[in-house]
């Protein structure tokens, strides 16, 4: 599950989340990523998790058939329902990424952005497998995330006995935080996703990546 860190770090910092995507540095690769998510998601029923503020949800509600966007956090979704996406093709929902709810639903697609990086190595296992015995063979599950650059990434605070790296970070209160966060290579990404899936394709830019493939 995600840790009691990382879920008190992201409410604390709801309203500050989506500064993220606001570093010019940034700019011309998450253009390029936001057409990327639209193209391959494109006329699927999507499941979203850990949606956030909603930032990729709106990428995805140009394209998706339908969306289902849940979080853990309810003031994450606050500001996501916010957006006033189409009701007609957005629902949101809370719950945990690891406990997922009974009645979300049947979908083509899964997307998740900005948060596989937060799951440890020895829960990512368990996390596909909930995905494989839930919604079958053939789902699409598309990864989004960023890639560590030098001077602009948060520093690795430590390396634990598995190989889980993590972060520091400073709520707006004050509060500091330690966060799991990973930065996998291509190599890393497809060892990890092998026996759970199939079809991996990868495009890797400065600042991000995007994998998709089939689950098995």
């Amino acid at each position: 599950m995600i840790t009691e860190q990382s879920a008190l770090y992201y409410a604390k910092s709801a309203t500050e989340h989506d500064a993220i995507y606001a570093m010019p540095e940034r700019e011309d690769d998450l253009d390029a990523m936001i057409d990327k998510v639209a193209e391959v998601l494109d006329g699927h029923i999507v499941l979203e998790l850990a949606c956030g503020t909603g930032f990729w949800t709106e990428v995805l509600a140009t394209s998706a058939a339908s969306v289902v966007a849940l979080d853990i956090n309810s003031e994450m979704l606050a500001l996501a329902q916010a957006r006033g996406l189409p009701a007609d093709k957005v629902s949101w929902r809370q719950g945990d990424a690891f406990d997922l709810p009974d009645d979300l639903g049947e979908f083509t697609a899964v997307f998740i952005g900005f948060w596989w990086s937060h799951v440890k190595r020895n829960q990512q296992e368990k996390f596909l497998a909930q995905l494989r015995a839930r919604f079958g063979k053939d789902t699409l599950l598309v990864l989004l995330d960023d890639v560590y650059v030098e001077g602009i990434s948060p520093t690795v605070a430590r390396t634990d006995l598995e190989g889980n790296t993590f972060k520091i970070e400073t709520a707006p209160d004050g509060g500091r935080y330690e966060i799991p966060k990973t930065y996998p290579s291509d190599s890393s990404l497809r060892k990890r996703l092998a026996n759970a899936t199939r079809e991996i394709r990868i495009t890797r830019l400065e600042y991000f990546w995007l994998l998709s493939c089939r689950l098995k």
